[in-house]
């Protein structure tokens, strides 16, 4: 039998966790802006694609309609947040609250979307769900190209920079181990304290009670209601969830952005999504983080070197553009997926139970 200070050595998987936490908090003092600026794009898709992964993968219901909650997040924010200005000759609207008051709000309010559509989503099931959710986004798409007290209408609307505890998370210079700090530094940290809050609660989520009731809600809807899991109660929670994940999601993209435009929340960005949890892995966090990060990022490289790599042209000068061929690629990379690798890439990383 092996001494008991060799039973509690920590495994390397612990040691790995460690190490990315720490690359990951000195991360903002080595990259640039624009690097900076694609992680964050990275860990807010993250947080999205965690409540979609709760609602498709780990419930099964399909949703087309998760930008329109992200839009909802995103503009809620700047409207609770804003003040009564002009912009591009619009007049708009704005409560002026304090800004972390209009965050905590807003993912509220995409919440409350969620839940006013919940009762349709606790009784619809599959493809008649996914219809019904992609309406959303032509509504959403109608109101923010229409509604320009609030919205801005096409030129969309600017967004009030974060602050907290007196801290404010705009580009005024903050100089930190001779390291200058502007927006994209400071946010760093805010998105990842959200996304491992978020990453926690759904990883709770799934390992208990309600994680075992959505999977069998997946599996096989009538057994489970027969064993009494109130079905459309459920599916109405983690419609409810997974909304308030999105609306989080659109606060830190519209603080990232720092302008607000409709057509960003459209129906490529609601496929994008269910490429991210169909890429990295169906049902669970980590596997919603991975395709996150893939489909997040793989327009920032190729964008970065679009001069370098065949058959990419940079923005605007003919041939394939590198958000074309972006979604050449994870098109590609779904289909892969579909074939080769159903349980998504986090299959390529045996678990821990696997190991035993």
């Amino acid at each position: 039998m092996r001494p008991t200070w060799l039973r509690a050595r920590p495994r390397p998987r612990a040691y790995a966790w460690v190490a990315l936490s720490l690359l990951l908090l000195a991360l903002p003092f080595y990259l640039d802006r624009f690097w900076l600026q694609a992680g964050l794009f990275a860990m807010a898709a993250a947080i999205g694609a965690i409540g979609l992964n709760l609602l498709t993968g780990a419930t099964g219901q399909l949703s087309m309609g998760h930008a329109f909650f992200l839009a909802v997040g995103a503009y809620g924010y700047c409207v609770l947040a804003g003040g009564n200005e002009v912009e591009s000759g619009h007049q708009l609207t704005g409560f002026g609250l304090p800004t972390w008051l209009a965050a905590v709000l807003a993912v509220c309010l995409a919440g409350l979307a969620g839940g006013v559509f919940s009762p349709i989503a606790g009784r619809l099931r599959g493809a008649y769900l996914g219809i019904a959710t992609l309406a959303l986004i032509f509504v959403g798409q109608h109101v923010l190209f229409n509604a320009r007290d609030l919205t801005g209408g096409f030129n969309g609307r600017s967004v009030p920079p974060l602050s907290l505890f007196g801290f404010d998370f705009d580009d005024a210079e903050l100089v930190v181990a001779a390291v200058p700090f502007q927006s994209m530094e400071k946010l760093w940290y805010v998105a990842l304290v959200a996304l491992l809050a978020c990453g926690l609660f759904a990883r709770g989520v799934l390992r208990g009670r309600p994680g075992r009731a959505m999977n069998a809600l997946r599996d096989h809807r009538i057994a489970a209601g027969v064993m009494g899991v109130p079905v459309a109660r459920y599916r109405a929670a983690v419609f409810v969830l997974s909304s308030m994940y999105a609306g989080l999601a659109g606060v830190l993209l519209a603080l990232v952005f720092q302008r607000t435009v409709p057509e960003y929340f459209g129906m490529i960005l609601s496929l994008e999504y269910l490429a991210m949890i169909v890429i990295g892995g169906l049902g669970t966090v980590a596997g919603a983080v991975v395709g996150a990060v893939f489909v997040s990022l793989l327009p920032q490289v190729l964008t970065r070197w679009s001069d370098a790599l065949p058959l990419v042209s940079a923005p605007g000068t003919g041939g394939v553009s590198p958000g074309e061929a972006s979604r050449y690629l994870y098109g590609a990379a779904v289909v892969a997926v579909v074939l080769f690798l159903p349980g998504g890439l986090t299959r390529l990383v045996p678990s821990s139970r696997e190991k035993k």
